[in-house]
């Protein structure tokens, strides 16, 4: 059974209660930078909660322990096994935050989320795919069309730079050094980086900007890096349908994701002897444990590289 379609949850959150999370959200965002969709997640989460609450007389501003404790069980037990650690995690993550904002507003006095613990994860390793599927993606577009040295500039970018998805669509124009091989990038939480984005990247913005993006703009003025048919700024959305339709294209089957580029950028560099260190720079990492992730990734194949070509494998 679908959680939100049960009877334990209100239609609609009580409106006191949706202007509370609201107020909280706006101030996580002014305060923290969030990107839309953690914003999006914290407030749907949050949301069903106070639905939860709604039918029992509780706002969500006065939520006990026991309440959230009762909620995880509720969800747990309605969800036919969908509801696992990592959105209880997610889950948790948005309470905390929220019930700290009312403490530090001294609108309570207590956290209900101080003695929760969260869920072990699973560690995932980022998927990633070999230098060769890399290549044959790159050259899928077709460069003889506007729209093909777009996609092909774009996809260069992201495997040269290390771009996250929202970054790398919301370039703007005067963020774009070609002559000097640099693109300056406003990552998450606010923090700027200067990236190099090397020869061949360097080679296909420039194409791009000479000879597809006047064209797609049609005399409109407009700031963003790359735009779309109709002169308006790409998507998150419109990138992650383009790099599956090339990848079907080029016949690669290995698993995708819409930062599977910018995991290829990482894992590369590290098994060519890049410092982690500089990875971490590279990639906007606040915390090298994010970075280390991907150590695992070229440990993992150089065991099977040892497996498929040692004799004694």
């Amino acid at each position: 059974m679908n959680p939100e379609a049960a009877s334990i949850f209100a239609p609609q959150p009580d409106p006191e209660d949706e202007a509370a999370v609201l107020r909280f959200l706006d101030r996580l965002w002014m305060e923290r930078g969030l990107s839309p969709n953690t914003q999006a997640s914290y407030r749907s989460d949050l949301l069903l909660f106070a639905r939860y609450l709604a039918p029992r007389r509780v706002p969500i501003a006065d939520a006990r322990e026991a309440d959230i404790q009762d909620y995880f069980a509720a969800r747990a037990q309605g969800a036919a096994g969908r509801y696992n650690a990592r959105s209880q995690s997610r889950l948790l993550s948005a309470l905390r935050q929220f019930y700290r904002h009312l403490v530090m507003d001294r609108q309570r006095s207590d956290d209900p989320t101080a003695q929760l613990e969260s869920p072990k994860l699973p560690r995932r390793l980022p998927k990633t795919l070999s230098e060769g599927d890399v290549t044959r993606i790159l050259e899928a577009p077709d460069t003889d069309t506007e729209l093909g040295l777009r996609d092909r500039a774009m996809l260069e970018l992201m495997y040269a730079s290390g771009l996250r998805v929202s970054e790398l669509v919301l370039v703007e124009l005067p963020r774009i050094n070609v002559q000097q091989g640099v693109v300056q990038v406003l990552g998450k939480g606010g923090r700027e980086r200067l990236v190099p984005m090397g020869e061949w990247a360097m080679d296909w913005v420039r194409r791009y900007l000479d000879h597809a993006r006047p064209l797609l703009a049609q005399g409109a003025a407009s700031d963003w890096l790359f735009i779309t048919a109709r002169g308006g700024p790409m998507t998150r959305h419109n990138f992650w349908h383009l790099i599956k339709r090339y990848a079907a294209q080029a016949g690669v089957t290995a698993p995708l994701s819409p930062h599977t580029l910018r995991h290829a950028f990482a894992t590369h560099l590290l098994e060519h002897g890049a410092d982690l260190r500089a990875v971490q720079s590279l990639l906007g990492h606040a915390d090298l444990s994010t970075t280390q992730i991907y150590t695992h990734v070229t440990q993992q194949r150089l065991r099977e590289l040892h497996r498929q070509h040692h004799p004694r494998g």
